[in-house]
């Protein structure tokens, strides 16, 4: 007797999956006529990273996060930065054993203030990553997702409602960008994106991987940075990183510094209060400052805070309140 076809909701995608078919993402699967998660509880990737790193910047700063990541992915990025996990298709490399509580028990034990559901999209592992949400919030630790979004309304409050903080990656401001290089849509992205804003809790930052050549044009940040102005507001963090050629986008060099220099400048002058380097050595793009008087607030190297000046979340200056959870 063959069994139907099932269709798996989770994203845009919609995948219909036969007896024993993965999903575009490779860990959801239709198994006797159920969508499943082949990789629940498997986990490649793990480790302790300082919390810059995700990168959260307005979210407790300088604390520890206990990372971790599958396998799969439901973008199709020609130059994921993490493709050998993200595109990995053997079944026999999905990982090591790693229960909810078991991740409670190592967070503390390394007193890490939060657990970041990261280094693959979170999304793919949608129960896996609730069911750890749920632990760590009962434990009294933060939850954080980094993630590109590519979630259908359906399941995006449950979602985005498990988490304190999250990063989304807004790879580009171009729809021709989207499915040429990530075979996905630009507007789901953006919808997405204000709804985390605007209708949950959760703190948000951006980043967007500036890759020569293909986003970095001064009419593509101009045209980013007026959006987050204006849709998200001021205040919303935003990382212009370095691109590293990576996975199939093997031809741009690395993104030059001045290129980062330049976009971080363009997106100030804008009114952008908070925009950040990352993946490449910046003093004064990794440093936060206070958007009224432009004192030093937090000062930062290597992903490692070096100094925090801030009192009671406050300038010590001016008196500004920081934007964040500090």
């Amino acid at each position: 007797m063959s069994l139907s076809k099932v269709t798996c909701e989770l994203c845009p995608r919609h995948c219909k999956l036969a007896e024993g078919q993965s999903g575009f993402c490779f860990i959801r699967q239709n198994l006797q006529g159920q969508l499943t998660n082949i990789s629940y509880g498997k986990v490649c990737a793990l480790a302790i990273d300082p919390i810059e790193k995700k990168p959260l910047y307005h979210f407790y700063p300088g604390s520890k996060a206990l990372s971790l990541g599958t396998l799969g992915c439901n973008m199709g990025c020609k130059f994921c930065q993490n493709w050998h996990i993200s595109k990995s298709r053997q079944g026999s490399e999905l990982g090591h054993e790693l229960s909810p509580a078991k991740l409670i028990q190592l967070a503390k034990y390394y007193n890490c203030l939060s657990c970041a559901f990261t280094y693959n999209e979170p999304i793919i592992w949608y129960d896996y990553a609730l069911d750890c949400a749920r632990k760590c919030h009962e434990a009294g630790i933060k939850t954080i997702a980094v993630t590109a979004a590519y979630i259908n309304p359906k399941y995006r409050h449950t979602f985005f409602e498990s988490m304190d903080g999250v990063n989304i990656d807004l790879k580009s401001f171009n729809p021709d960008f989207y499915r040429r290089f990530c075979a996905a849509d630009l507007n789901v992205i953006k919808d997405n994106i204000k709804y985390v804003r605007h209708q949950t809790k959760c703190h948000l930052e951006l980043t967007t991987l500036l890759i020569p050549g293909l986003n970095d044009s001064p009419q593509e940040i101009e045209a980013a940075a007026k959006w987050i102005r204006d849709e998200l507001g001021a205040d919303l963090p935003w990382h212009l990183s370095g691109f590293h050629p990576a996975y199939k986008l093997t031809d741009p060099q690395p993104t030059p510094a001045q290129t980062l220099k330049r976009a971080r400048a363009q997106a100030l002058g804008l009114g952008l209060h908070h925009v950040y380097i990352g993946n490449v050595p910046d003093d004064e793009g990794q440093n936060t400052y206070c958007s009224k008087c432009h004192a030093l607030l937090i000062e930062r190297a290597y992903n490692s805070v070096i100094a925090n000046n801030l009192d009671l979340d406050c300038c010590p200056k001016c008196h500004k309140r920081l934007a964040g959870i500090h």
